[in-house]
């Protein structure tokens, strides 16, 4: 215990009594932190410290304004603290604090961020035969929220899927994972959340099931098919639990649980949503990403509603087909789509104003927000049913979520009780409308009298004393007082009583101003109190009606996110897709949609189906492989938000997951190169993929030496296809692959097309990347004309050519800078039999470039030695007569590298290295 006395004492005892990291405790008209707490928010916050004595000892202090604390504690629970609050309150024996509320980054309802804040919890109970079994759960506390799943015969990869898709901004993690650290720290790099150890005894089956029926009622519990000893059951009664310790309040506005199985949803996992920027890009900037491109919502919640569909796309084709009927009735019913857009505009986010309400936090302002979002709810409605189409419509289903009857009748209420324009404090005054409460009305009246007679005030003394400078006004200080101007203070009456002298005037009272002053300060302190007690009684009235606005909210939500997607198939020209059993994936014209806004877009036709169901796709760099098969993922996943899709038309076979693998960078910081990392993913794909599944493979074995690579790429294809069945496309730069289109029969060979021919040593060449998706396999990669696309300095471009002209003509090729002890230089031949370079030049033994490589079988003769003899190659020197000494270096370095065991990615980054070398000359 500590031994401090005072102020000081007090906080410290507060804060040994709870596990928050931080402690703001109220004093007065502040709110203080001391000790550690001081130094530590006054670091992050920039606030000046200063000193606190008790006891003999000095505490450091750092404080806040009462009215300021949640900005401050906003910034404090972002950086990841949990913050304790303590609040004073008036006592017979003076003030008395008590901690009434510990926010948290799962429970802070303050957010300024218009996206879903989610606090989850997450269960693991082991098997011992394999798989074992998860249990998530997770709300949003700032809209009541509730979700729940389990996860039969699972790994930690599917729970970490899961998180990732809620983004949540604490975990709590159940007892069986506490001490895996491999799993917490996947869970901290995956999702970013602050990790909290929640009281273990809350997991415990008897006590979370006791929890959640207490919450949703047995009978919900029941319904939605979750047993009280399911591991889902645990982590939901954890979460409840934690949100009641933290004192946030907003368990009232819990009002669903919804829960949903593994079968509900498509399989995205963070890779994927990664791959696909579909929330941000690859650099991690929301610009760009697939949400930003195809988000025209105008209210916050629906901007939620269409990031959470686009999130977890659902498998249901009836509720597929009920939302493309809604966008496509808004798509036809332009004007009505703008009427409905328009009112929507002004509408506040009702799901999280229940929460307010039901926290208690919620002030007159927020209580018009929600009388000004009930009433638009019956213009929506008007719109849609005014209008034919959409009357015709399930859009007009929709509305019928939502009781408009009850709305109307709580935005009529709160209409008739609070100002238009009612002040930012509760606690004021000034907030009810007259006719709302007749005895507050009374108040107000001798309120406004006693207010009127002291304004009028200085007008009757001016006219009983002549003084013509003369005013009333008030201050802490001093209350109420008439002020005079020293020219004028000898004509003051005898009944003025001196209080203040000033530079230039002087303050004086009256017996019957001070006895107005009482009057004013009763009936001001009356009204104030009454004023606060109708107004908690309303706000309860609110709260009590949270799963109202919860419906009013989600189906404006939903109509937002409907017109949205009309908007954006309207200017886009988008297409409803026919949403289907089985796996045809036919596509004509289809465009990547976010691409396709910042280029002019060459349209691609696509068909899979059984018979055609694992496409190789080859083609140049740069010539929009990449693009093709990621607007192939997106085009399905878009069918299964209940999108329009890009494309002149789509047939979409529902799919379970989409499962992604494209170029990955090192992360060092994890110990994972470049390589594990794609083995890892593709270890991922081959353990999650289904029959049912989509599978974009771009590139697969480019990390490692290029025999490795083809073995690995070769045994992943079969495996896919004879195994796993799943419908895939398969980018690569190994052609050997291509000869599994030949021999396997639902594998088949594209290609993007390229017009012209490329340069040769001979010449330049004209090459056009069509950027057309053709049946076949290609005959080249073109890399050479990439490099030269990319600014590569010609020498070694050219150089480069050279060499690739002489190894397809299987001709030895120089090694400039090499020399022999006839003068002459070294050449080399790749012998394909065993995958390296020999040495070709006339008259050698045939060995191998490579000193520990085995000679080659030639015994000198003629038939076996390289078409060329060294003569017919310009020695070295000569060569490099006319080359800088830098361009010299580079094709020196360039002649000694090992291609065939050099991994692609290194040898991109070493062209990089040659090119800022030679342009720095």
């Amino acid at each position: 215990m500590t031994e401090a006395t005072g102020i000081v004492g007090e906080f410290l005892t507060l804060k040994e009594g709870t596990d928050a990291d931080l402690l703001a405790m109220q004093c007065g008209d502040f709110y203080e932190f001391f000790a550690e707490d001081a130094e530590i928010v006054a670091d992050e916050l920039d606030l000046k410290v200063s000193q606190k004595s008790s006891h003999g000892s000095s505490y450091p202090m750092a404080g806040v304004p009462v009215d300021d604390l949640t900005p401050y504690v906003s910034a404090l629970v972002e950086r990841g603290y949990r913050v304790a609050i303590a609040d004073q309150h008036e006592t017979e024996n003076g003030h008395a604090r008590e901690i009434t509320r510990v926010v948290t980054p799962g429970t802070h309802l303050e957010t300024g961020d218009e996206s879903a804040q989610y606090l989850a919890a997450v269960v693991r109970e082991a098997s011992r035969d394999g798989g074992d079994t998860y249990g998530v759960a997770a709300t949003d506390v700032t809209t009541g929220q509730f979700q729940v799943t389990q996860l039969d015969d699972a790994d930690a990869g599917e729970a970490l899927t899961e998180l990732y898709t809620f983004a949540p901004a604490e975990i709590l993690p159940g007892p069986e994972l506490r001490n895996d650290d491999e799993f917490l720290d996947r869970l901290r790099e995956r999702t970013g959340a602050a990790l909290t150890l929640h009281d273990s005894a809350s997991f415990e089956p008897g006590r979370a099931s006791h929890t959640v029926r207490e919450q949703f009622g047995s009978e919900t519990v029941d319904s939605v098919g979750i047993g009280d000893k399911d591991v889902a059951v645990q982590a939901a009664g954890a979460v409840l639990s934690y949100v009641e310790d933290t004192g946030v309040g907003t368990l009232a506005a819990v009002t669903r649980l919804q829960a949903y199985g593994e079968r509900d949803h498509v399989d995205l996992d963070a890779t994927t949503q990664r791959n696909l920027e579909l929330t941000e890009t690859m650099q991690g900037d929301s610009s760009g990403s697939l949400f930003d491109t195809i988000d025209h919502t105008v209210t916050a919640a629906g901007g939620r509603l269409l990031q959470q569909w686009l999130q977890r796309p659902r498998r249901n084709r009836a509720e597929l087909r009920r939302r493309q009927s809604c966008v496509a009735a808004l798509s036809e019913a332009a004007m009505a789509r703008e009427r409905i857009r328009e009112t929507l505009s002004d509408a506040y986010d009702l799901e999280r104003l229940a929460a307010r309400a039901t926290s208690g936090s919620a002030d007159a302002r927020d209580l018009r927000a929600v009388q000004e979002t009930l009433a638009l709810l019956g213009q929506v409605a008007d719109a849609v049913t005014e209008t034919e189409r959409l009357a015709e419509s399930p859009l007009a289903d929709a509305l019928d979520g939502a009781d408009r009857e009850a709305a109307d009748a709580l935005a009529a209420d709160l209409d008739g009780a609070l100002v238009e324009d009612p002040p930012g404090t509760v606690r004021q005054g000034g907030l009810f409308e007259r006719g709302y409460d007749d005895d507050l009305d009374e108040i107000i009246d001798e309120h406004e009298a006693a207010l009127e007679w002291l304004e009028t005030l200085p007008d009757r003394e001016k006219e009983r004393t002549g003084i013509t400078h003369l005013s009333v006004d008030r201050n802490k200080t001093d209350g109420y007082y008439i002020q005079v101007g020293k020219s004028e203070t000898d004509a003051v009456p005898d009944d003025y009583q001196h209080i203040k002298t000033l530079k230039n005037s002087k303050r004086y009272t009256t017996p019957e101003l001070d006895e107005k002053e009482r009057d004013v300060l009763r009936l001001e302190e009356r009204r104030h109190d009454m004023e606060y007690e109708r107004f908690q009684g309303l706000r309860e009235r609110v709260a009590e009606r949270a799963t109202l606005l919860q419906d009013v909210g989600r189906t404006l939500a939903e109509l937002d996110a409907f017109a949205s997607l009309a908007v954006h198939a309207v200017e886009n020209d988008w297409t409803r897709p026919t949403v289907v059993d089985g796996n045809e994936l036919s596509i004509e014209a289809g465009r990547h949609p976010v691409v396709e806004q910042t280029t002019e877009f060459v349209p691609n036709d696509l068909y899979m189906d059984d018979e055609r169901q694992f496409l190789i796709v080859t083609g140049p760099n740069m010539s929009g492989k990449s693009t093709y098969m990621r607007q192939a993922a997106l085009i399905t996943l878009l069918a299964q938000v209940g999108s329009f899709v890009p494309a002149r038309s789509a047939t979409v076979g529902l799919v379970d997951g989409i499962f992604t693998r494209v170029g990955a960078l090192d992360e060092l910081a994890q110990g994972r190169s470049t390589f594990m990392v794609e083995m890892q993913e593709l270890s991922n794909i081959l353990h999650s993929a289904t029959d049912e599944s989509l599978v974009i493979l771009d590139e697969v074995g480019r990390g490692t030496a290029t025999f490795d690579g083809i073995s690995i790429a070769w045994a992943a294809t079969e495996y896919i296809v004879n195994s796993i069945q799943s419908k895939t496309l398969f980018a690569t730069h190994y052609h050997e692959l291509t000869a599994l289109g030949e021999e396997l029969p639902t594998v088949e060979n594209v290609h993007v097309a390229v017009n012209g021919e490329p340069r040769s040593a001979e010449g330049d060449g004209d090459v056009t990347f069509l950027r057309t998706v053709r049946d076949g396999p290609t005959d080249r990669s073109y890399g050479v004309h990439v490099a030269d696309l990319a600014g590569v300095p010609e020498p070694v471009v050219g150089r480069s050519q050279e060499v690739l002209d002489r190894l397809r003509d299987d001709k030895a090729i120089e090694i400039r800078g090499s020399e022999r002890d006839d003068g002459g230089t070294t050449q080399a031949v790749f012998d394909l039999d065993s995958g390296q370079f020999r040495d070709g030049t006339a008259g050698s033994a045939g060995t191998s470039v490579d000193s520990g490589a085995e000679p080659m079988a030639t015994d000198g003769d003629p038939e076996h030695a390289p078409e060329e003899s060294a003569a017919e190659v310009p020695n070295s020197d000569e060569a490099a007569a006319s080359l800088d000494p830098e361009t010299e270096a580079v094709l020196s370095e360039l002649t000694e590298l090992d291609v065939n065991e050099t991994p692609p990615v290194e040898l991109m980054a070493k062209v990089q290295e040659w090119q800022a070398e030679l342009d720095d000359e």
